[in-house]
């Protein structure tokens, strides 16, 4: 059983209480680490040093460049332990080896890189006021002391995602993620701690909403908050931080439709929406789980997709043969089940999966790719998000019946258009409700392309320049060069 401390001001520290709890591997369902339960106390020791970094030692003052080499090279640390890295992710949230290490050492990577070299490159801009003796000029700057609250699916990605460019701009961070995979996060500030950073400007506190989480979002010092998690969590934090008026960047849940006309290639569309939900086992807020399909092609297309579902190898995340992972955590195993139940009661065709599974022996918590058709819009599967493996099957006749689904949803996360009519694609593109539009493709990223969602998955974008954005501030600065001020009456 392997213990963690929280990292705060550049030290390895105990929490307050003295209290840990566990984290099991979702593959084998065992505990193997123990995680510190950090309460107000520990939060107040990580955002004092934040702010301290910030305003009182060299990170505040320091020129733009100078930051950026800095920030190039905490993505030389990571991929410095890659490898280890995705070994404690893998064990920790189940997640797929192959999904997490090519990643680390490649476009994740290339995230500090990106925005370091964008530090010395936030030019201001002067504005024509119409007034000869004015001098009008923007500049921006940064927040001061952020929080990033990160998900239990992708612990890594989402940290740096907030990471690269909250540091570029400027700013000092403090880390919480989820309660349910937080071991990825404390191993990344091993690994960063390579790159010699002032000693407060990166902090990271673990435990649970109500004891670390709460405390950090209304800590009086902490001025933007950026969060990714669920719809809940998201409206939670938003109006905590509200209390105290703070800028905020939520990236929340999706229930995200792939539109497939009967013009689209078969197999290569079969492939794509199998792609775009099974293998991260749904565990994506961009997962498209929710499949309109035209009705001419309605039962061809489902015979073919029911055949690669049943294909998709369950088993260890560390076999890169593995097709499909565990589920990261009981509670959510639990949940995903329950949604299941709940669609076989609300009328909808179990065609393929539905059941919870040992794969090879393992005593984690595995459940088969599920696919229900004769789904109606109104079901609670096709309204809800599961953050599962379930895909639910609707039928369309035309393109705006089409269009009137996929944008009948409270979320506007993502969506997927599949057609040889590119007229139609396009035209589509532009009239969907959602952040993100994949054309004859899914699941695709970048870290120079934003991230964000319509309605409630969210507002605020990450990566490109946009997510940069998003931990600056603007300032406008008036100078008058007039010889004399008139009386003003």
């Amino acid at each position: 059983m392997q213990t963690y401390s929280y990292y705060a001001d550049g030290k390895w520290l105990e929490p307050a209480n003295g209290e840990y709890f566990e984290t099991e591997n979702p593959y084998t369902g065992e505990a193997w680490a123990q995680i510190p339960r950090c309460n107000e106390k520990d939060v107040e020791i990580a955002v004092q040093a934040a702010y301290r970094a910030h305003h009182e030692g060299p990170w505040g003052r320091m020129n733009p460049s100078e930051r950026g080499a800095m920030v190039r090279r905490l993505g030389d640390a990571v991929a410095n332990h890659a490898d280890r890295l995705a070994e404690i992710e893998t064990r920790d949230n189940g997640k797929r080896r192959v999904d997490i290490h090519p990643g680390l050492t490649s476009w994740l990577i290339d995230s500090f890189y990106y925005y370091a070299g964008m530090a010395d490159k936030l030019e201001g801009s002067v504005i024509p006021t119409g007034r000869d003796e004015i001098l009008n000029y923007t500049r921006h700057e940064p927040f001061g002391v952020v929080a990033g609250i990160t998900a239990w699916n992708s612990p890594l990605l989402i940290a740096i995602w907030k990471l690269a460019p909250a540091l570029a701009a400027g700013n000092s961070i403090v880390l919480k993620p989820s309660e349910f995979a937080s071991a990825s996060t404390l191993e990344l500030m091993k690994a960063l701690e390579e790159a010699d950073l002032p000693s407060g400007v990166i902090n990271t506190i673990t435990g649970f909403g109500a004891e670390a989480g709460e405390p950090l979002v209304t800590h009086e010092r902490v001025r933007k908050i950026s969060f990714t998690g669920s719809v809940e969590g998201g409206a939670r934090v938003a109006g905590l931080a509200a209390r105290s008026i703070k800028s905020v960047t939520m990236e929340l849940g999706g229930k995200s439709p792939q539109l497939v006309f009967d013009d689209a290639r078969l197999a290569d569309t079969v492939h794509g929406v199998c792609g775009g939900i099974f293998p991260p086992a749904g565990q994506s807020c961009i997962a498209g789980s929710r499949l309109l399909l035209q009705a001419g092609i309605y039962d061809s297309f489902v015979e073919k997709l029911l055949e690669v579902a049943k294909r998709a190898k369950l088993g260890d995340p560390n076999d890169p043969h593995t097709s499909i992972g565990p589920i990261a955590n009981k509670i959510h195993f639990d949940r995903v089940l329950g949604h299941i139940e709940c669609a076989r009661q609300s009328g909808a065709t179990l065609a393929c999966g539905g059941n919870a599974v040992n794969p090879g022996g393992a005593t984690g918590w595995f459940i088969e790719p599920t696919i229900f058709t004769d789904v109606t819009p109104q079901m609670p599967l096709a309204r809800d998000e599961v953050f599962g493996p379930v895909l639910a099957v609707m039928r369309f006749d035309t393109e705006e019946e089409a269009l009137q689904m996929a944008n009948d949803s409270n979320f506007g996360l993502a969506a997927g258009i599949w057609t040889e009519d590119h007229r139609r694609a396009l035209n589509l593109a532009n009239r969907l409700e959602a952040g993100t539009v994949y054309l004859n493709n899914y699941f695709d990223a970048c870290t120079q392309s934003p991230v964000g969602g319509y309605k409630q998955s969210g507002y605020g974008r990450e990566n490109g320049w946009e997510g940069m954005r998003d931990f600056l501030q603007t300032k406008s600065v008036w100078l008058s060069t007039a010889r004399e001020i008139p009386p003003p009456f």
